[in-house]
């Protein structure tokens, strides 16, 4: 009798898991060690630590949103691999800027929030989320059109959709920023074009039948 049929090394869902959930993990601690800490002079008396704490009112607020939007977007990958049952080539090669975007993030971060009004502080934040978020979309396409996900591939791919919407957004903030020193406001709704947003993309993109898988055309290892 035979056993289990074993994914071929180094297309383990499990351990792909396990990298993921650790490089988030990191990233998102690094968001709370990029925030300044009140020295000597700030502690001596309540004004002088209020005063530093209002001061730092940006960093605390970048903090706060960054950490929001990686918990997000790993809590849809998180129930994206609950449905992969096997990997490909393609899908796991996006994980590489996807999570090289992830590790990068507390950076801007930081740069937004000792200067969240800056154009160009926001670009780069804002241009960080979009792209970590259209690779998270090529990610979700990747399985719903290669068969790696168990039951309905139509919903992630729906689901693609709607990141795509999100990415677009930031995309949108970014012209925004240059005109309007407040784009970040934008940020704070970016689940409406989740909702609107990727409906319509879902809507609008059309998959030609027999055409080959623009991402890769390998099938599933198993």
């Amino acid at each position: 009798m035979s056993g289990p049929v074993r994914p071929e090394p180094g297309f383990s869902p499990e351990r792909l898991v396990f990298f993921t959930d650790a490089v988030f993990a990191i990233a998102m601690t690094l968001l709370a060690v990029e925030l300044a800490r009140p020295e000597e002079k700030e502690l001596a008396s309540a004004r002088a630590l209020g005063s530093f704490l209002v001061g730092h009112r940006g960093s605390y607020l970048a903090f706060a949103l960054a950490f929001v939007l990686l918990w997000s977007v790993w809590r849809r990958h998180h129930r994206l691999m609950d449905r992969i049952g096997e990997l490909s080539r393609a899908f796991t090669a996006w994980h590489a800027p996807f999570l090289l975007l992830v590790a990068f993030l507390p950076f801007p971060t930081a740069v937004i929030g000792v200067s969240i009004g800056n154009p160009l502080a926001q670009t780069l934040f804002a241009g960080t989320m979009a792209a970590m978020i259209f690779c998270e979309a090529a990610i979700k396409d990747i399985a719903g059109s290669t068969g790696l996900v168990t039951g309905d591939p139509a919903q992630t791919r729906r689901h693609a959709g709607d990141s795509w919407g999100v990415g677009l957004w930031f995309v949108l903030s970014i012209g925004v920023a240059w005109l309007f020193s407040y784009a970040f406001v934008l940020w704070f709704v970016a689940p409406l074009a989740a909702t609107y947003g990727g409906a319509l993309i879902s809507r609008l993109r059309t998959s030609p039948a027999g055409h080959a898988d623009p991402y890769d055309g390998d099938a599933p290892r198993a």
